[in-house]
């Protein structure tokens, strides 16, 4: 195990009526921005008590984050805050809205080009506080200081992580979700499996509680997810698929144990390319990641297959192989497609992909850094 610095400032709120508690949470003398996606919100109670916990207070709504929250948009809302002079902002929705509001929070004090941030690893040292009411489990960015944002211009889609985004408070109610779609539901189930993934499936480490952790939150994400697609109004999956999500990437599965970040490096360009969800791009990316590495993952894989899986039986290579694919027919059994050509996407692009991860200086990927071009060209053409 390597060392580990942990610390989650993030206050959690998490049930019925939460939303109640929001007004003590911000300081009194504060102008708020509350952020979302589309009008959508406006369809969902959590909408309304937002802004009844919050009438005390001078609000202004900022709203037209995209799935995936682009650097334009987000500027504009920049704009607004220093213009009037905001003082805490309020992200209402999942992960999207999420994500953009971290970039708005450190955009705002910044004293050069904001996307300096995302493209050159420029640190920010001051933020606006975030706090979030999260409609959507998906990512765990409710309790972390990492986001995602896309360039339209260049089509960029690129992270930052910093504490100073990371959110004061989250308030996580999980009966705000079950009006929600299949498709987002689908989608936040596989996010937090593939964020589990990431830092469970690259090798040995001697990190047993944390191997565990992951093993449980993925067996769990198993069992739930489909239940609570097949009973949208079951509160209590509501609960276990929210609290899951969270725990995803809160920060406790990974301590002292090596990541492989490479689904997420590789999902960002097909979104930035075709504009996918996230989750759609991480469920057509993992399964044959996790082929062309069976080796160098193989005694993680063998391990994911008895532990998660119950795959006993069968020689090394096929426990593998069947872990593998019963992966991908989890995400598929969930809705989510697994294949470029379920998107109606060729593979006419590729190049630019490859050449666009070149181009961030962030290869060879992998947790061993072994996932050069011609390893990342065989997962995309597997893709297909």
């Amino acid at each position: 195990m390597q060392n580990v610095a942990f610390h989650n400032p993030t206050k959690l709120l998490f049930g019925r009526g939460q939303v109640a508690a929001l007004a003590s949470e911000i300081p009194p003398w504060a102008k708020v921005l509350v952020t979302y996606g589309s009008g959508s919100i406006k369809t969902n109670p959590v909408y309304a008590q937002v802004l009844e916990a919050l009438q005390a207070f001078q609000v202004i709504e900022f709203s037209g984050i995209e799935a995936n929250p682009s650097y334009e948009t987000l500027m504009r809302a920049v704009e607004i805050v220093r213009a009037e002079g905001i003082g805490f902002l309020v992200a209402l929705g999942g992960g999207p809205a999420l994500d953009g509001t971290k970039f708005i929070a450190v955009a705002v004090p910044f004293p050069g080009d904001p996307w300096d941030i995302c493209a050159h690893g420029a640190v920010p040292n001051s933020s606006l506080p975030v706090g979030a009411v999260l409609t959507l489990p998906a990512t765990g960015s409710e309790a972390n200081g990492h986001a995602a944002i896309t360039r339209l211009s260049t089509r960029e889609k690129l992270a930052f992580a910093h504490p100073l985004a990371q959110p004061k408070f989250a308030i996580m109610d999980p009966e705000h979700t079950l009006g929600l779609p299949k498709r987002p539901i689908a989608n936040g189930v596989v996010d937090a499996f593939v964020q589990v993934t990431e830092q469970y499936l690259t090798y040995p480490a001697e990190v047993p509680v944390q191997d565990r952790l992951a093993e449980g939150l993925l067996a769990t994400l198993i069992e739930e997810g489909p239940r609570t697609l097949a009973q949208p109004k079951d509160y209590p999956a509501r609960c276990n698929v929210m609290w899951c999500t969270l725990m995803a990437f809160h920060g406790l599965v990974g301590c002292g144990a090596p990541w492989d970040g490479s689904t997420h490096a590789i999902a960002h360009e097909l979104c930035a390319f075709h504009g996918l969800d996230t989750a759609q791009a991480l469920a057509i990316v993992l399964p044959n990641l996790l082929w062309v590495q069976r080796e160098a993952k193989a005694e993680k894989l063998l391990q994911y297959a008895e532990r998660v899986w119950q795959v006993r039986e069968g020689s090394p290579a096929s426990r593998v192989a069947q872990a593998i694919i019963r992966t991908r027919n989890y995400f598929e059994s969930l809705g989510v497609g697994t294949h470029l050509s379920d998107y109606n996407i060729g593979s006419e692009r590729f190049d630019e992909i490859l050449a666009r991860l070149e181009a961030h200086q962030v290869l060879p990927l992998g947790e061993r850094q072994d996932l050069g071009l011609a390893k990342l060209r065989e997962i995309l053409m597997l893709a297909r």
